[in-house]
């Protein structure tokens, strides 16, 4: 257990409300980062950058990603949890891991959208998500109810009805929380998007406003949210932090007594801007999925140069020698190439999640039709949602065998290869030490 879970247990609040507050203290202007827990190299790397840094960690999952129905990564809210805590001690972590949700909300899980849920079972299917998420032992909990797609095309949804969703799924959690017994837990609201009607100064304090009153009235007043997500320049397809936005939004939310979170950091190009602005948190996640990607095929290459050197047998199994035993016995094998760039793309494109992030001028091609540079972004894009594939893992499996061999520790040159980039963030952020 890290030293101010520890204090914020004995205190009883909690531990993301802490962090951020004692640091706040310190005069040491730091950005907390929310890794996106999108695999497990990448839950792994996280525990490393930040053991070395001496820094704490943040996890951000979304419903997606790890849920009661196992997500994409196969793990629930429980094994979240419980991996964060292996994990912590088979890398000799000590500080302060955060477990954390990211967009808890109706349609922000793929299976409402695709399954034309109506707006009531989404709305329900979530509050038990973050039931679950809260029993299982999460720090924070996003609450962001911002998405209806029930409204017609081109409607938003008023302020008042996001604030009364938000209060809704609050009120949910609570009545559970307080009922079983269980640790204060904090939370985030709101969200970066402009469907949620926080891109204005007036509808932001108006949706604080509307929170601050309406947990007085539930009796939750003690109860008040330790981030709001804020609009500060970045998203899906920009990379510029606007400080003088987030200056703004930093001195409104920390009249209500909160902090400002930043979503969609990949890539940053001014990230030493963040604490220089006093933003709370920033939520990083399909950077790492690039990394990891990045990382995979180095060894693909690795692999590629022992066939074409007689080191590896390719183009199917055959019998290989390794050497002789100290009896004076044959060593023998059965080597393959892994062919891992290709099963992860026959992946990719089995499951179909490519197709979300097809341009306008692309919709209704087949993958095989795209250009060499699409499909390669489209595979690297899409590989976080196949990891757990079985085909997928079996080859990575055997891509790691293969280096192994020539004692290449390939699982290690990924979360190597991650972690470094994560590193970049901590010490942009202000965390290291």
């Amino acid at each position: 257990m890290g030293r101010l879970r520890e204090i914020a247990r004995k205190r009883r609040v909690p531990l993301v409300d802490l962090m951020v507050r004692a640091m706040s203290k310190t005069g040491r202007k730091a950005t907390l980062l929310a890794v996106c827990p999108n695999s497990e190299a990448v839950t792994r790397a996280a525990l490393v950058a930040a053991r070395d840094q001496n820094a704490p960690m943040l996890y951000a999952a979304t419903l997606n990603q790890v849920d009661l129905d196992g997500g994409y990564t196969g793990w629930t809210q429980r094994d979240m949890v419980k991996m964060v805590a292996d994990f912590s001690v088979e890398h000799d972590f000590e500080g302060d891991a955060a477990v954390c949700s990211d967009h808890c909300g109706p349609y922000c899980k793929d299976v409402h959208s695709i399954g034309g849920w109506p707006l009531e079972p989404a709305m329900w299917g979530v509050g038990a998500s973050c039931v679950a998420a809260m029993q299982a032992g999460y720090d924070l909990l996003h609450i962001d109810p911002t998405i209806d797609k029930t409204l017609d095309e081109g409607e938003q949804l008023e302020i008042e009805t996001v604030v009364d969703r938000t209060l809704r799924l609050i009120g949910q959690v609570e009545r559970f929380r307080r009922a079983g017994g269980y640790p204060a837990i904090a939370y985030e609201v709101g969200t970066e998007e402009v469907h949620g009607g926080l891109a204005d100064m007036s509808v932001f304090r108006k949706f604080l406003d509307g929170l601050k009153s309406g947990l007085a009235r539930m009796g939750l007043a003690e109860v008040w949210p330790v981030f709001v997500v804020g609009k500060v320049g970045t998203d899906l397809h920009t990379t510029e932090f606007d400080p003088e936005v987030a200056r703004e939004l930093v001195a409104v939310a920390a009249e209500y007594g909160s902090f400002i979170k930043g979503h969609y950091t990949d890539n940053c190009t001014n990230l030493e801007d963040y604490p220089a602005a006093g933003m709370g948190g920033a939520n990083v996640g399909p950077e790492f999925t690039m990394a990891e990607y990045e990382a995979l095929m180095e060894l693909v290459d690795e692999e590629r140069s022992l066939v074409e050197s007689g080191r590896l047998v390719g183009a199917g199994c055959s019998e290989v020698e390794y050497g002789i035993s100290p009896e004076g016995i044959p060593v023998t094998g059965r080597e393959c190439e892994s062919d891992f760039k290709a099963v992860l793309t026959a992946a990719v494109v089995e499951s179909g999640r490519w197709k979300k992030w097809l341009q306008p001028d692309e919709k209704g091609k087949e993958f095989a039709e795209l250009s060499p540079d699409r499909r390669e972004w489209l595979t690297q894009t899409g590989c976080r949602y196949i990891w757990t594939d079985s085909n997928v893992v079996e080859a990575r499996k055997t891509l790691y065998d293969n280096l192994a061999g020539e004692r290449f520790d390939g699982e290690k040159h990924v979360i190597d290869a991650i972690a470094a980039v994560i590193t970049r963030y901590i010490e942009k952020f202000n965390l290291a030490g």
